[in-house]
């Protein structure tokens, strides 16, 4: 047995690599001088255990839903966009600027306008990357981290000189009509008859972040285009033989990338803040990638991942706010999860391998 089989790849692994993780994070909690297991039941109850955690976990998991599947969608082309984060903070530019100058009836109405924006925004701020790579043969990688700082400093300069009220201090657009504000989950679920916090900020941006999820595992596996996209991943130069253009291929799924990251921006941005404020992303676009590596770029991986890694925000909040741990420690389990699921994710995979081709021997 030289490979796992899928379900090994797709969720022991993962999972041994958390359990791993969780268990240094324990040790390095109890070296402090804290009970790890009375931290990681603070973490359980802070996130899971009502449905006020909840909607703080799933509020964090619909933005990381949408970075990790625009990491994913590139990665299926052997393309790592970095560039999420300025990505999603230019999604939000678009975002106010449907909210605050384009004069909608309704909130659904606006949602749907808002949507457009921030996918089209997103989508040029990776295209110019996606271009430099396709045509100029510049490395996407160094291009996306670059695109990050530039865009940081483009939205401090919209916000500063055109998009911040008259006589205020503070980096922001002004608020947007009350009359957009979109539902929370609370309010939705409430209306029919089951009872959820109407406090966390979780809104039915939710609902776009599971239909992306889904239409992306459409557009991988069940269309020509990703039949293409997955090919030129895994061999650019047989995919060039097969008459598989890397210019159409790259620009494609570069644009499809940043305007998934984008759309992160819909959440945060038109669904909790009601305006658009600097560094709106709030770092969503680089966990982005580990929730891609985690999920191994597929939607229902990258699903999963983005609810434990919105779990690792809530949850580390509660633990900061009721121990004397420090907040810090929260960027510590996430790094080792980031660390075991990424970088050293062979160093659980060999002797996972190891032992299924042992019991195959015995077995046969």
């Amino acid at each position: 047995m030289d490979r796992l089989p899928k379900w090994a790849d797709a969720v022991l692994v993962p999972l041994l690599s958390i359990v791993i993780a969780f268990v240094l994070s324990g040790i390095v909690i109890a070296a402090i001088g804290e009970n790890p297991l009375n931290a990681l039941m603070i973490m359980i109850d802070g996130g899971l255990g009502s449905t006020y955690g909840w909607g703080y976990t799933l509020y964090y998991a619909t933005n990381f839903m949408f970075t990790g599947l625009a990491v994913a969608v590139a990665f299926h082309a052997s393309l790592f966009n970095i560039g999420g984060d300025g990505q999603a903070q230019l999604g939000g530019l678009g975002v106010a600027l449907a909210c605050l100058f384009i004069p909608w009836p309704n909130w659904w109405v606006a949602l749907i306008g808002a949507t457009a924006a921030s996918a089209l925004f997103g989508a040029a701020w990776a295209a110019i990357p996606a271009w430099l790579q396709a045509k100029r043969g510049s490395h996407i990688v160094i291009t996306t981290i670059m695109f990050n700082f530039v865009g940081a400093g483009l939205m401090l300069y919209v916000l500063k000189h055109f998009l911040k009220p008259a006589g205020s201090q503070d980096p922001s657009s002004a608020d947007f009509p009350a009359h957009l504000e979109l539902p929370k989950l609370g309010e939705i679920l409430g209306a029919v008859g089951i009872p959820f916090s109407k406090d966390p900020p979780v809104n039915v941006t939710l609902l776009i972040a599971l239909a992306a999820c889904f239409l992306v595992w459409v557009l991988i596996w069940h269309t020509r285009f990703g039949f293409a996209l997955r090919a030129f991943g895994k061999s650019e130069p047989a995919a060039r033989y097969a008459g598989i253009s890397p210019v159409r291929i790259t620009m494609g799924a570069m644009l499809i990338s940043g305007a998934l990251a984008g759309m992160m921006s819909i959440n945060n941005v038109m669904g909790e803040a009601q305006r658009l404020v600097l560094n709106s992303s709030e770092g969503a676009g680089f966990i982005g990638i580990a929730v891609a590596l985690m999920g191994r770029s597929h939607p229902l991986g990258v699903l999963l991942a983005s609810i434990l890694f919105g779990f690792l925000y809530q949850g580390g909040a509660e633990l900061s706010m009721w121990t004397s741990i420090p907040p810090q420690l929260i960027w510590v389990i996430q790094a080792l999860v980031i660390l075991f699921t990424g970088a050293l994710d062979n160093m659980v995979r060999i002797p996972v391998a190891a032992a299924f081709r042992k019991f195959g021997k015995r077995r046969t």
